[in-house]
């Protein structure tokens, strides 16, 4: 008899939520393959051949050997970045360059594999003006939205759509005086849209009347709606401990069109938040395709891991 079919989970070493999905596979029976791709190449060696026969080959652990034609499924969490200590600047960079496009190409081209999301998927979906160009075509409602570095235009925006935010195009590590810093969703002040606009890109939106916000996480054709109410915080993620949970249902016609979002970018996971309008519109404001869940899991009881491991087994593909 074979043996089944493993599945593949490519995150860095403590990741919580990787754990949880890890621990319900290992429940069911379900081998898995866990590695991350910055222990290459002290701890991890590969070699794949390509043919007639298409991609075939192995990837080795220090605890699995995976034959690259068996995988199951592929779950890309939060990998850690290459890393070459022992080589110069140039030197790493050629390596990292090397090993992105040798392994990370290898682990994107494998057959008949499913992918929870594949990684190139995740990179298109990442693009804020991507997805809200996206989401206006489905139907969502969003907040007007201008993304320049021209301070004129900026002040434009604000005079015909204020109260406005701003929020960062793409998290990034920031440290001020030595500590880790975040750049939180900002209410901006007219009077601060001055030259300093020019050194980037920002995105600026109309500030959405919000009573309340909604994530709602689908993870292949199961979606899970929780009502988030954060009082007066206009980004919710800066208190979790002033925060309240409702499992709720989605509004009627959403469900569909976040599925026809995921078909748009290749997906079949995503974290979508949105802002709830007085009038009970949800307003469309970012998806992320490789979103945290677990915590909401904690929070409502909503069957989001063994929804993940259902996707990963493949036991309804």
């Amino acid at each position: 008899m074979a043996s089944p079919r493993p599945v593949v989970v490519v995150t860095k070493p403590h990741d919580v939520t990787a754990d949880m999905v890890v621990a319900e596979l290992n429940r069911r029976g379900v081998p898995v393959v866990r590695f991350d791709p910055a222990e290459f190449p002290q701890a991890l060696t590969f070699s794949a051949t390509i043919d007639g026969d298409g991609l075939h080959g192995s990837l080795t652990t220090t605890t699995r050997c995976l034959n690259l034609e068996s995988a199951r499924s592929l779950y890309y969490r939060r990998p850690r970045g290459f890393t070459f200590p022992g080589l110069d600047e140039q030197d790493a960079r050629f390596a990292r360059l090397q090993a992105r496009f040798g392994l990370g190409g290898v682990l994107a081209s494998l057959p008949n594999c499913l992918y929870v999301n594949h990684p190139h998927a995740i990179a298109d979906a990442e693009h804020k003006p991507a997805q809200l160009t996206a989401a206006a075509d489905l139907g969502f409602t969003i907040p007007p939205t201008l993304i320049t570095n021209e301070p004129d235009q900026a002040r434009a925006f604000a005079a015909e759509h204020g109260p406005i935010v701003y929020k960062p195009l793409r998290a990034s590590p920031y440290r001020q005086d030595d500590q880790a810093r975040t750049v939180w969703v900002t209410e901006v002040d007219p009077a601060d849209l001055d030259e300093s606009i020019r050194a980037t890109a920002h995105l600026f939106q109309t500030k959405v009347p919000a009573v309340g916000h909604l994530r709602v996480t689908m993870v292949g054709d199961r979606v899970f709606c929780v009502r988030i109410d954060s009082g007066d915080l206009l980004d919710w993620r800066q208190d979790y401990d002033a925060l309240a949970y409702t499992a709720s249902h989605p509004p009627p016609g959403l469900a569909d069109r976040i599925a026809a979002y995921l078909k748009r970018f290749g997906l079949v996971f995503g974290a979508f938040d949105f802002a709830l309008h007085p009038d009970g519109t949800p307003v469309f404001l970012e998806c992320n395709p490789n979103g945290q869940w677990a915590w909401l899991e904690d929070e409502t009881d909503q069957p989001m891991t063994a929804a993940l491991a259902d996707l990963l087994e493949r036991r309804h593909a």
